[in-house]
Protein backbone atom coordinates (compact mmCIF):
# COMPACT_ATOMS: atom_id res chain seq x y z
CA UNK A 1 0.00 0.00 0.00
CA UNK A 2 1.60 3.60 -0.76
CA UNK A 3 1.14 6.15 1.56
CA UNK A 4 -0.52 9.55 0.83
CA UNK A 5 0.90 12.69 1.38
CA UNK A 6 1.16 13.94 5.20
CA UNK A 7 0.76 10.21 6.43
CA UNK A 8 2.56 9.47 9.48
CA UNK A 9 4.36 6.65 7.60
CA UNK A 10 6.42 8.96 5.39
CA UNK A 11 9.12 8.83 7.14
CA UNK A 12 9.00 12.41 8.22
CA UNK A 13 10.10 13.53 11.69
CA UNK A 14 8.12 14.62 14.13
CA UNK A 15 8.33 17.90 14.61
CA UNK A 16 7.65 18.70 18.15
CA UNK A 17 6.40 22.43 19.86
CA UNK A 18 9.02 24.16 22.87
CA UNK A 19 6.78 22.57 25.74
CA UNK A 20 7.21 18.49 24.21
CA UNK A 21 11.07 19.53 23.57
CA UNK A 22 11.38 20.27 27.17
CA UNK A 23 9.49 17.71 28.28
CA UNK A 24 11.21 15.13 26.48
CA UNK A 25 14.65 16.77 27.73
CA UNK A 26 13.74 16.19 31.54
CA UNK A 27 12.53 12.56 30.37
CA UNK A 28 15.66 11.88 29.13
CA UNK A 29 17.76 13.63 31.89
CA UNK A 30 15.66 11.22 34.44
CA UNK A 31 16.29 8.14 32.06
CA UNK A 32 20.08 9.07 31.91
CA UNK A 33 20.34 9.88 35.65
CA UNK A 34 18.63 6.39 36.36
CA UNK A 35 20.65 3.89 34.10
CA UNK A 36 22.42 1.32 36.17
CA UNK A 37 26.18 0.89 35.72
CA UNK A 38 25.79 -2.19 33.10
CA UNK A 39 23.86 -0.62 30.71
CA UNK A 40 25.47 -0.71 27.24
CA UNK A 41 27.67 2.28 26.32
CA UNK A 42 25.98 2.06 23.62
CA UNK A 43 22.73 3.01 24.83
CA UNK A 44 23.94 5.47 27.29
CA UNK A 45 25.94 7.51 24.20
CA UNK A 46 23.27 7.50 22.38
CA UNK A 47 20.30 9.63 25.58
CA UNK A 48 23.63 11.62 25.83
CA UNK A 49 24.07 12.48 22.32
CA UNK A 50 19.87 13.11 21.99
CA UNK A 51 20.08 15.11 25.39
CA UNK A 52 22.59 17.37 23.55
CA UNK A 53 20.70 17.59 20.67
CA UNK A 54 17.70 18.78 22.49
CA UNK A 55 19.60 21.03 24.47
CA UNK A 56 20.94 22.67 21.20
CA UNK A 57 17.29 23.38 19.90
CA UNK A 58 15.65 24.55 23.27
CA UNK A 59 18.34 27.10 23.67
CA UNK A 60 17.88 28.02 20.07
CA UNK A 61 14.15 28.15 20.67
CA UNK A 62 13.17 31.40 22.32
CA UNK A 63 16.60 33.24 19.56
CA UNK A 64 14.56 31.77 16.90
CA UNK A 65 10.65 33.25 18.10
CA UNK A 66 12.30 36.61 18.91
CA UNK A 67 13.19 36.53 15.19
CA UNK A 68 10.09 35.46 13.58
CA UNK A 69 8.66 38.21 15.59
CA UNK A 70 10.51 40.79 14.34
CA UNK A 71 10.23 39.37 10.65
CA UNK A 72 6.70 39.30 10.50
CA UNK A 73 4.74 42.07 8.06
CA UNK A 74 2.69 44.50 9.38
CA UNK A 75 -0.86 45.30 7.88
CA UNK A 76 -0.87 48.30 5.70
CA UNK A 77 -4.56 48.81 6.14
CA UNK A 78 -3.89 50.13 9.77
CA UNK A 79 -6.37 47.80 11.10
CA UNK A 80 -5.66 44.39 12.45
CA UNK A 81 -8.97 42.86 12.23
CA UNK A 82 -10.28 40.06 9.78
CA UNK A 83 -12.17 41.56 6.79
CA UNK A 84 -15.94 39.77 7.10
CA UNK A 85 -16.93 37.53 4.34
CA UNK A 86 -18.51 39.53 1.20
CA UNK A 87 -22.10 38.72 1.64
CA UNK A 88 -24.53 37.74 -1.13
CA UNK A 89 -27.46 39.30 -2.49
CA UNK A 90 -30.74 37.78 -1.30
CA UNK A 91 -32.91 36.47 -3.77
CA UNK A 92 -36.34 37.38 -4.27
CA UNK A 93 -38.61 34.37 -5.51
Amino acid sequence: MRAFHGQMSDNQPIRRTLAEKQKQLRDLRETLATMKSHTSPALRESVQKRIRQLESEVSAAPALKAGEQRNTPRSTTGTDRPRSPRRRPERSI
